[in-house]
Order: C-alpha cells, then structure tokens, then sequence
C-alpha cells in the first residue's frame, strides 16, 4: 500500500513518469519530485502546517494554490518562499516561518542590470482560455502578441478539470474534458509565430507612462509598453468567516483541484464542501474520481446554483447535499477534525438545535468567485487602450470564456485599424447562451420502452450543451441549433437504436442510460456511465442503483464493465435490473449513507471570533466593533487594525469587511474605498533593482 498522499491510479489522468529528489523539512530527509511546488511536496508527505503566524502563533497552511496570498510562505535555504509556486529542486532546505526570518544575504558586490524593456502590438496577462483563444484569434488576423502567465503549464483553470465541457461543439470544444482543451489550445499557440509566451510571469503593475510592470520568470523585472492591453486574469476564489476559518485542511476549492488534478497529489481523505455552485459541485465529484470521500455539502440557498446535471452525479454516487445550510464553526487541534454546519430559517441565520457535525480533515470553500480586474481598471484610469475578456469581465463558464476571448480579438484588431469594424451581434447571443445560467429544473418525463433498445435522457435542466447530437451515428438527437439550451429530444425508438452506447460514454452530465431488452424481456441490461477508478468498481458484483436524484432503487448485478473506442476513459457499466424501474436508473452508489452519521452539537461561539484578515489575524469582532464606533473608512480600518495591509493586498478580507458594513446596516455610499497598492504581488527589492539572479551573476562572471 502507497505510504504517501500521491495519485498512484486515477481514471482520467495519466501519472507521469517523475524524477525523485530529496529534500529536508525541519532537518529531516523526504522524497519529492522535482520541479514540483513545494506545498505539492510537502502535502504528499502529510505535512500540512506551513508555520505558525507571528501575531498568535495560530497554523498556516495552505489555502489560495494561486499565489495570491502568503498562507503557504516556507523558508527555502533560509530565504522567504511561497511554496504554492516555488518548484522543489535537489537537496532544498525548507524550514516553517514561525517568526519574523532573518533577511537573506546577497552579494558582496551584486552585479545590476537594466530592466527588461520591450514594445509590443499587444499585451495579454492571463494564459487561461480567453486569454489563448484571443492570442491566437490576433495571429489569424496578422496582430502579434506576447502572453504573459503566471503558470508554469497555459490553459488556467482548464487543466485542472477533468471532466467533459459542455457549451456548443461546432464554437468552444463541448464534450472535450478540460485537461485535453488545455493541450489543444497550448499546442496550437506554440505553433504560431506571432505570440511570444512568458510563463511564470506575473504582472505586477499598471504605470502612468503607459507601462506594464512584469516579474519574468519570477526573476527579472520588465517593462512592457503594449499597443492594446487584454486582461484576461480569471477570478479568484471568494473567503467566507466562521470561526476555525484558517485551520490547515481548510482551503479554496480550486487549491484543492490545483493539489488533486495538476500536483497528483491528494489534499484529504475526508473533506466537506461549502458551496453549491459549479465549483463546488465539481470538485466534490473529483474527490470522489480520486477516491476521497466527500461526507457532505452545504449550500445557504434553497437549491444549488450549479448545473443540477453535477449536482445529480453527486447525489447519485451517495454524497448527501444540505440545501438551506451554512458552516458555523471548524475545528481542530492544529489542522481541521470537524466541521460543523446548521441549517438556515427565512431570516438568513442559523436555527438553534440543527447543528450537524462531521468528522473530516478538508474543507473545500466554493461560495463564488470575484472577477481579477484591478489592472484593468487602472489601464483605463491611464488611458492605456484595454480590453477585458472571460472571467475577469464577467464570471461564467470557461466555454464562454474562450468565446469571450475570441470576441475581444475581433475588437482589438478593429481598434487597431488592422479590420474593418465586425458586426458581432450574432456572436454576442452566442456568448450570451454560453453565459447563460441553468433554467429551471423540470419533472423528469416518464419513458415507455419494452422492447428493443433505446436511450433514456436524464437531463433536465436548459443548459447550454450539444454533443449528444455529435455523438448519436443516426442523429437521433435533436438540440434547437438557435438555443442549445434546450432539452434534448431523441427522435428515434427503441427498433431504430443500434445500442452503440456512444451518447451514454460522451454525455458531460453523464445524463444518458440506454435500456437494451434484446436479451432479456423481463429484465433489461442498463448501460451507466461511470468516470470511476476500474478496480474500485471490478470489485462490485453487485451494486446499489438509484434515480436521478440518488434515491435508492434496491441492488442490481453487474454484468459487464467495458469502454467504448474513443471514449475509453469513461466506463458503461451494465447491470440487469426489473423491468418496472428500468427508466429510472440514472446511477449507482458508490459512498455508503452510513459513512455519513452525525450528532446534533450546538455551538454558541460567534461570529466575531472569525478571522477576517487572515494576513494580519483581524477578526470580524475587531471590526464591527470599529464601525460601531463610527468608522468609515476604509484606510481608517487598516491603519488601526492592519486589515488589509497584509500580504495579499486584500485580495481575500476586502469584501469580507465590506460585508460587515452591511450587516451592520451601514450602505456601501458612505464607505470610504481604500487605496489598492500598486503591486499585484510582493517582490525583492533587489528584482526592482536590478540584481541579477545568482546564476546569471556566475554567467557575467565567467564572461568576465
């Protein structure tokens, strides 16, 4: 059996091949993989405390994965990192930060250079899918770019996604898995010569001389002065305060992906997950695909706002789903060992008496994501031409986002006088259907099939989504082609079928069963989809079967599991079932309900012991306590508690406070916004100043 917290077999990805080093934590020899994030490194190997916060010793751990807090800040050979994006290299010294480090030494004599200056057509921060889709739109058009990412690998988000993409398959790739969108955009902007790619690179700054700041290769500074600017920077996660909040084990569910999907690396055993939507419902079902239990899932509204096709693979798999709910408390002695949630009255509070515990080790928070548009906002204020495009402009799915990107090319190039102005009203209600939120769910519709066979289609909700009828040889299928929208129709019987099991394999919602008499009357063959680990599910001989909503519709017998060519990541397993349900199973239970027990536990901690600040370690109490007393101001508040002075610039306590503000009954106007630093991330001085990097130091030397 594997000792460590790494993927050894997954259904969707591939493991590669990877060198092994050494590293040292605290003294102590572990193994790791080069080239790795050192969080990736130290999760495998069960450490999950980072260090301990100077104001009250209180853990760090991870949270963003991103970068864009100091959460994860280690000590690598005596020098402040942060680990989330810092890669692991032989024989590392890393050490926790509990106090203020010593700073680091540098050359007697540094060697300094002139900062990196570069004029350019157009200049795109963000290699995420709107930021590829409009670089290589402006190549189509002739325009030359340079796209700057603060990733290692392009694609964003993308490469974190498993699972297939819905949206239109003739525009943005539908029914292709996340990770494979990645690849194919990737290698198509290496093909083109007209954009130049810098990866781990982050811009930094937005100047008055129309200059772009840019930390290139975490390393040296450069100044960009772009014809035309195209943010494309994504979203990042929103924060939540409940008491407990900062507990290693407690982190954002793209950090959780990011460890999972990109680090092979599992974050938990046992998480629970707070937030409904599509975030928060698809990173519980890659919980599941890498074999982490998922004990529950809270949402404060009275239904989830995801897609209800991931909601249904969630509760179809046995993942109970508390509507209505909200996390009060977290706690644990220096990691996270209990969650504790409550369900919600009319009012928007917790009801006494309905506190729920569950015994975990991870917490995903997923309660939305905020648009990354402050350089955006000061190329207009600087009157640098700038576009924005896909989730900094407007948060939706990453289909609409690659089509969002596409648009803004088309823009650009006008601008620029490169092409005549398009009409673009045709591709705006495009992108109005990709952006579109799900419909309202309908009764699922009874199906008659006794003989033949023929699929049976579980999907019932108007989302955008059209590969079904890419994927049916007769094109049975129908979708309205001016409103993918709709609700498939199959158009065909149960005597036209050919059972090829090509719609069930190819569904993104896994929304399709085929219902195949042929050889039994009595007691049909049904075909599910399955995007589970094969042994798992070659041990089952029989299996608990349910319908769309996971209720439990007895056992059933598995008679075959196989793939389809071309399809061959997402298994069909059959199971033979009586003929009155046969329309009604939609999937099986993998996750017991016992698994799932909980006590009644109430709690009367408050909300004020919840960290706000988590840079500086406000709390909510701190605060509130402030705006009672008058305050105002934004920079008022940070000047007496240093919220928002921290690390991360505010990126995660900003519209905590503000929400404070209105709780307190305090409107927005007479609030005071405070002043964003100029930086969009820390950085050396010595980076600012020209010091060159100490291998380029040795390179001058030997030139010398």
């Amino acid at each position: 059996m594997p000792t460590d917290n790494r993927l050894h077999s997954h259904p969707i990805l591939t493991l590669p091949k990877t060198k092994q080093v050494d590293f040292y934590w605290k003294n102590e020899l572990f193994k790791g993989v080069e080239g790795e994030p050192i969080s990736a490194a130290l999760y495998a190997n069960n450490i999950k405390i980072f260090g301990h916060h100077i104001k009250d010793h209180a853990p760090q751990g991870l949270f963003c994965a991103n970068g864009q807090c100091a959460q994860c800040m280690v000590l690598m050979d005596g020098r402040p990192v942060k680990s989330c994006v810092h890669p692991l290299h032989e024989n590392v010294h890393l050490e926790p930060i509990d106090e203020l480090p010593k700073l680091p030494k540098v050359p007697q004599v540094p060697i300094f250079s002139p900062a990196i200056e570069k004029k350019v057509q157009v200049l795109i921060i963000g290699g995420g899918p709107s930021g590829l889709s409009a670089a290589l739109e402006l190549a189509k058009i002739g325009i030359s770019s340079l796209l700057v990412d603060d990733k290692a690998e392009l694609g964003g988000k993308l490469v974190l996604q498993t699972h297939r993409f819905f949206g239109s398959s003739q525009t943005v790739y539908a029914g292709t898995r996340g990770i494979d969108i990645a690849q194919i955009l990737s290698q198509e902007i290496a093909k083109q010569p007209l954009i130049e790619v810098w990866r781990n690179s982050t811009a930094l700054a937005v100047y008055k001389d129309k200059k772009v700041g840019i930390l290139k290769n975490e390393k040296e500074y450069a100044l960009i002065e772009p014809e035309h600017l195209l943010i494309a920077c994504g979203a990042r996660e929103r924060f939540i305060s409940f008491p407990g909040n900062t507990l290693p084990g407690i982190m954002g569910a793209g950090a959780f992906q990011t460890l999972l999907n990109r680090d092979r690396v599992k974050p938990a055993n046992k998480v629970f997950i707070v937030g409904g939507g599509n975030v928060g419902l698809i990173a519980g079902y890659h919980a599941i695909q890498a074999g982490i239990e998922v004990v529950g899932l809270a949402e404060a509204l009275p239904e989830c706002s995801g897609y209800r096709v991931h909601k249904d693979k969630l509760s179809r798999l046995g993942v109970p789903i508390f509507t209505s709910h909200t996390i009060i408390q977290a706690t644990g002695n220096a990691t996270v060992e209990k969650v504790t949630i409550a369900e919600l009255g009319k009012d928007g509070k917790p009801i006494g008496g309905s506190e729920k515990s569950f015994d975990v080790d991870g917490v995903l928070i997923a309660v939305g994501l905020e648009s990354i548009d402050e350089l955006y906002q000061k190329a207009k204020e600087y009157g640098i031409p700038a576009d924005i495009a896909g989730d900094a402009e407007e948060i939706a799915e990453a289909s609409a986002a690659i089509y969002s990107g596409k648009i803004k090319a088309y823009s650009i190039a006008a601008k620029s006088g490169k092409i005549q102005p398009q009409d673009t009203e045709a591709w705006n209600a495009t992108l109005n259907i990709l952006k579109a939120k799900p419909g309202i769910v309908q009764k699922e519709k009874d199906v008659e099939i006794s003989s033949g066979v023929m699929p049976v289609i579980h999907c019932r909700q108007e989302i955008p989504c059209d590969p079904c009828t890419q994927l049916c040889p007769k094109g049975y299928f129908k979708i309205n082609q001016n409103d993918i929208r709709s609700i498939p129709i199959y158009t065909g019987d149960s005597q036209h079928c050919t059972g090829c099991k090509k719609c069930v394999a190819g569904c993104p919602g896994l929304a399709i069963t085929l219902v195949d008499y042929r050889k039994d009357a009595e007691k049909p063959l049904i075909s599910i989809a399955a995007e589970l680990d094969r042994e798992i599910l070659d041990q089952l001989s029989i299996v608990t079967i349910t319908d769309i909503d996971g209720n439990n519709l007895g056992l059933a017998p598995v008679k075959k599991i196989h793939t389809i060519p071309h399809l061959d990541h997402t298994l069909i397993v059959e199971v033979q079932v009586e003929k009155a349900i046969a329309t009604k199973v939609a999937g099986i239970h993998i996750q017991s309900p016992k698994e799932f027990e909980f006590q009644t536990t109430p709690t009367n901690t408050t909300a004020d012991d919840a960290i706000i600040c988590r840079c500086e370690r406000v709390t909510a109490g701190e605060i509130r306590s402030l705006i009672r007393g008058g305050v105002r101001d934004m920079n008022e508040l940070k000047t007496i508690t240093r919220a928002g002075a921290g690390s991360c610039g505010s990126k995660t306590c900003r519209s905590l406070i503000l929400r404070i503000f209105r709780e307190e009954g305090v409107p927005l106007s007479e609030v005071t916004p405070g002043t964003h630093r100029p930086l969009f991330k820390e950085v050396e001085l010595g980076i600012f100043a020209g010091i060159l990097p100490e291998e380029k130091q040795d390179d001058h030397d030997n030139n010398e």
